[in-house]
């Protein structure tokens, strides 16, 4: 008999796979970074439980095509600085990707809040020009010229906070308790270039970021870069305390209720 493809995996195409994955730290991409001030008390507002404001009120856009073999990848993020506990680091609200397979890697191992998306990186001469869009919408802008190289950093640990969950079969609250995950990301940039320009942000009622204004514009930057990561639990979150923002990981929060939208047969 033919063998069937819904069937088990063997134990030696499992450990592949475990391999194969533990490679991801070596592709390289290139992207555009912006970091600004914005209203502290918008940042406040957008952090779940258990993660808290920062001294300073920053807000990082991301946005990057990745080397992977095969098909090119767009990969995006919109993060507000967050801290837990005496850990400081970046608390995602929208991660566009372009692909499928990186979107539901992402949501279901780390609770990433990813969305497909379409990511857009440009540079002609010293013009870059790189946007998040969704649903036709480009909701992020980030737009100027090259004025020069940066020395490299040195290699950096950064955490990202997620919120793992999933959502009741019932319609109501979680399957299980949420938790909140540290991820470890082991960055190295192989080159660095300043781009003085600016951040536009678009009205969108997918992607609100639009709340999130650039009142001083700190950096932009583009880069090459590698990245590996790992995750972890580090607790428990109130199922009745994060309730209230799992609307932020949809562009429906009916979604979560497991009901027709309105109007459909």
């Amino acid at each position: 008999m033919a063998r069937v493809r819904y069937g088990a995996r063997t134990e030696a195409e499992i450990a592949a796979a475990r391999t194969a994955s533990s490679r991801l730290s070596s592709i390289w991409s290139t992207g555009v970074v912006a970091v600004w001030e914005s209203d502290p008390d918008a940042i406040a507002a957008v952090l779940p439980p258990r993660s808290n404001p920062t001294g300073r009120p920053l807000v990082r856009v991301s946005i990057s095509k990745v080397d992977l073999a095969g098909y090119p990848l767009g990969a995006g993020s919109f993060a507000v600085a967050a801290a837990h506990d005496r850990i400081e680091g970046w608390c995602p609200l929208v991660m566009p990707m372009t692909h499928e397979r990186a979107l539901i890697g992402g949501r279901e191992v780390f609770g990433e809040s990813k969305k497909l998306g379409e990511v857009t990186v440009e540079r002609d001469g010293l013009v870059v020009r790189a946007a998040l869009a969704r649903h036709g919408i480009a909701f992020v802008e980030v737009r100027g010229a090259v004025s020069g190289d940066l020395p490299l950093p040195e290699p950096v640990r950064k955490t990202d906070f997620y919120f793992k969950f999933l959502p009741a079969v019932d319609g109501w609250g979680f399957d299980a308790e949420p938790v909140l995950v540290h991820c470890l990301r082991n960055e190295r940039v192989r080159k660095l270039e300043r781009i003085i320009g600016d951040v536009v942000l678009r009205e969108s009622m997918y992607d609100p970021v639009a709340d999130l204004p650039v009142q001083r514009l700190v950096e932009v930057t583009l880069g090459e870069k590698t990245t590996g990561r790992r995750g972890r639990v580090v607790e428990r979150v109130s199922a009745q305390a994060l309730l209230p923002y799992i609307h932020q990981r949809y562009d429906d929060p009916r979604q979560i209720l497991d009901g027709p939208p309105e109007g459909s047969v």
